[in-house]
């Protein structure tokens, strides 16, 4: 098993997240189970923040992490559409539909549990 992790500036561009896709075509040759974690595209957290900042002058914690979860959620997507035309099976998640159990301390939480079952069914 091998974890890879993708950040941003590697996510940047649909043609960079192609790329990705074919590293981890080539990786799944030796490495039959693999779990992929991606940040938000490029520079889309900073932007998100700054759209929090002109909407809000002092955002809700809670919403601004509901705001931010979108970045991860489409690079997640778009780089499981890539797997997924390249016949690789692959399901994107976020950290709760993979069992990460955090704090709720709103932009600054703890993990506390991890229940992994989808992610074991997934693998």
């Amino acid at each position: 098993m091998i974890v890879q992790k993708y950040g941003g500036s590697t996510l940047a561009t649909p043609a960079k997240i192609l790329r990705i896709a074919n590293r981890i075509v080539q990786d799944l040759l030796t490495h039959q189970k693999m779990i992929v974690v991606v940040s938000a595209m490029g520079n889309t957290t900073n932007m998100l923040i700054e759209s929090a900042k002109n909407i809000s002058t002092k955002p809700n914690l809670r919403e601004l992490d509901m705001l931010l979860t979108t970045g991860e959620r489409v690079s997640a997507s778009l780089l499981t559409m890539a797997l997924l035309d390249r016949n690789i099976r692959a399901t994107s998640l976020t950290g709760s539909q993979a069992g990460i159990i955090t704090t709720e301390e709103h932009t600054n939480a703890k993990i506390i549990d991890l229940r992994p079952m989808r992610v074991h069914d997934l693998i």
